[in-house]
């Protein structure tokens, strides 16, 4: 998602897409480690997303 999607998302719609995108880069781990991964850099897209989120998550306190 881009930033600007990410800004227009409340709260409990930001905590349901991190549980989301972390149960995404759970499922790429055993890909990653079964060899079934073909974007390896999705990997830390999902990552920078989470951070986004949190992160706006702290700022609308």
């Amino acid at each position: 998602m881009k930033k600007k999607d990410l800004k227009k998302l409340s709260k409990d719609q930001s905590i349901r897409e991190i549980a989301k995108l972390k149960k995404d880069l759970f499922n790429m781990r055993f890909k990653k480690i079964n060899g079934q991964l073909q974007n390896v850099a999705e990997y830390t897209i999902i990552k920078k997303n989470i951070a986004r989120l949190y992160n706006l998550i702290g700022n609308k306190k």
